[in-house]
């Protein structure tokens, strides 16, 4: 019994012994390895590179649906005019989108911050608000589609008769074309007042302007010389055609409300636009409304088409400009004489002669 006892004894240290050295990593050819062992170290060192191509399959997956967009935030508002912070890569003249709605136009482009003009009430506008960019230049729609109505400063229908449903639109501040481009003054306009038509007869794509005192009857020779286009638009020939664009900067809502119900009277709507920005109106539309209107005529003159504009009037805009200069801390006006009232040349210098022929 003694030796049965020394031999199991002799069995389980020579087992342990084994055991041991098999776990202090000194090889047992004796021992073998179970077979789970085996399979959990080999899962053991799949597990990192499984789960890294997991997360490199699924980051490639990712589709941007929404896009992302800069965005900003509201440091201060006040008088139309909105301080941004956080738009680094914003452009000039971008249009950038308030989060009530709100649109307005960037003007002041100064280190860690950005002054915006708006295009609504600033009322809407709350401190702390966010701000995201649009990507896109102030664009207006164009084409025959806006003959017969009347819009904003933005081309945005007022008179409540629908949607315009416009198949294109245009840039609000296009530069003019040269001179090479341009074709020769060789086609008069009958404005319908003999003392002109006689006196200084004006050619299309012609410049005149039309000055005077308070109540003098300037915006009455415009509206003859739209009235008197009637006769000619009513003939087939395009190359006799005159369109009208009445833009009206600065006036009260019943002048424009008078001025609008006198050309539908006079059957005058159909071959004219009128682009409102009245006096209640912030001084940024105002001081937009003639770019709008100018793009609109562009479009014409584009397609091989006569087109007249109206700028009643440009001193306005030359306030409602001075007025944001001196809010957005910006050199003002010093001086408003006729030479200066002309802010952009491309209000009056884009207007000519067809750049296409007419057949």
């Amino acid at each position: 019994m003694f030796r049965n006892a020394l031999r199991q004894s002799s069995r389980s240290l020579t087992a342990v012994s084994r055991i041991g050295v098999r776990s202090a990593g000194i090889p047992a050819p004796f021992v073998a390895a179970p077979k789970h062992v085996r399979t959990y170290a080999a899962e053991a060192k799949a597990a990192p590179t499984e789960v890294s191509s997991i997360l490199e399959q699924r980051i490639r997956g990712v589709q941007e649906e929404g896009g992302l967009a800069e965005t900003g935030r509201v440091l201060s508002v006040g008088d139309g005019i909105a301080r941004v912070h956080g738009m680094n890569n914003v452009q000039a003249e971008e249009l950038v989108e308030f989060a009530s709605g709100v649109k307005g136009m960037c003007m002041n482009l100064e280190a860690g911050q950005v002054g915006v003009v708006l295009f609504g009430s600033d009322r809407l506008v709350k401190e702390g608000e966010t701000v995201k960019r649009t990507g896109q230049i102030v664009e207006v729609p164009a084409g025959p589609e806006l003959l017969g109505r009347v819009v904003d400063g933005l081309g945005n229908p007022i008179d409540g008769k629908g949607p315009l449903n416009a198949r294109e639109t245009r840039r609000a501040q296009l530069k003019a074309p040269g001179i090479l481009p341009r074709r020769s003054v060789n086609q008069p306009v009958q404005t319908g007042l003999k003392s002109v038509d006689s006196m200084v007869p004006i050619g299309r794509g012609q410049r005149e302007l039309i000055i005077g005192d308070r109540q003098t009857g300037k915006t009455a020779v415009a509206l003859d010389a739209i009235l008197n286009q009637k006769r000619w638009n009513a003939t087939g020939d395009e190359s006799q055609k005159l369109y009208c664009v009445y833009v009206a900067v600065g006036q009260k809502r019943s002048t424009v409300a008078q001025l609008v119900k006198t050309l539908e009277e006079n059957d005058a709507m159909k071959y004219s636009v009128v682009v409102a920005a009245t006096a209640s109106e912030a001084a940024p539309l105002q001081y937009i409304a003639p770019f709008t209107g100018c793009a609109m005529g562009e479009w014409f003159r584009d397609n091989g088409r006569h087109a007249v504009i109206v700028y009643d009037d440009l001193s306005k805009q030359a306030v409602a400009y001075r007025q944001m200069s001196l809010l957005l801390r910006r050199p003002p006006v010093v001086r408003l004489t006729l030479a200066s009232k002309f802010l952009s040349p491309q209000l009056l210098f884009t207007f000519t002669p067809p750049l296409t022929p007419i057949h």
